[in-house]
């Protein structure tokens, strides 16, 4: 499989601690945040990694030119202009993919998903894009999503305080034909204009460690647990 890495964003929460920096390069144990995606990514049968950058692209560039080395897949990026969205953002990083089936990863969080486990399912259910979800309980930071017996996505809810439910992790499996992005403007929203109005998205449901590094607490927090929960 080939796989998208969304790592254009400002990281503007984040700016407090890491100011010189996109937020995937945010150092973690002496690593970039970006580093565990793609060694966690390196137990995978993935052929490709395509970076989408944007923000500061030149100080991803040249850490990949030093250590892609050190993983079994080549990678290339695609920089944009101006800010595409994630929709844009994701439209562009697809036209280098070869293959039909694309995963879409957020850079700046992570999920210890077993992945081929959720491309089993997608291709079991044979949707259009299939999410990763996370259980989460006590959170006000993320939309919670609902999901039938059939594991349709019935609603994305906006962000407010839920006691139980679950997350978008972050984590797509997309068809580019039966997605078909090429009929949306040239910057949009990947999740109000596609996941929220589209009624034929699956939702799969795992429990594996996530964190995301978009507030100081929880970049503080991966500093200590990060490593030790993703491998």
């Amino acid at each position: 499989m080939e796989a998208v890495i969304l790592a254009g964003g400002l990281g503007t929460r984040l700016r407090e601690v890491v100011s010189d920096v996109p937020k995937c390069m945010a150092q973690v144990n002496k690593k970039p945040f970006l580093w565990y995606w793609l060694k966690y990514l390196s137990n995978y049968d993935i052929t490709k990694i395509i970076l989408s950058l944007g923000y500061k692209a030149q100080i991803i560039i040249d850490w990949i030119e030093k250590v892609k080395t050190e993983f079994p897949f080549e990678i290339i990026w695609v920089k944009e202009d101006e800010p595409l969205g994630t929709g844009g953002a994701i439209r562009f990083a697809i036209e280098k993919t070869t293959q039909n089936d694309v995963m879409i990863i957020n850079g700046d969080s992570v999920f210890k998903v077993p992945i081929d486990d959720l491309y089993k399912q997608y291709k079991e259910k044979n949707p259009p894009l299939a999410l990763a979800l996370k259980p989460m309980q006590d959170f006000e930071r993320y939309g919670n999503v609902t999901i039938d017996e059939n594991n349709i996505i019935t609603s994305f809810e906006e962000k407010r305080f839920c006691q139980n439910g679950l997350i978008n992790a972050g984590v797509y499996i997309l068809n580019k034909q039966k997605t078909d992005l090429s009929s949306y403007s040239e910057k949009f929203s990947f999740e109000k204009e596609v996941l929220e109005k589209r009624k034929d998205i699956c939702g799969f449901v795992y429990e594996g460690y996530f964190i995301d590094i978009g507030i100081p607490e929880d970049y503080y927090k991966a500093q200590t647990e990060l490593k030790d929960n993703l491998f």
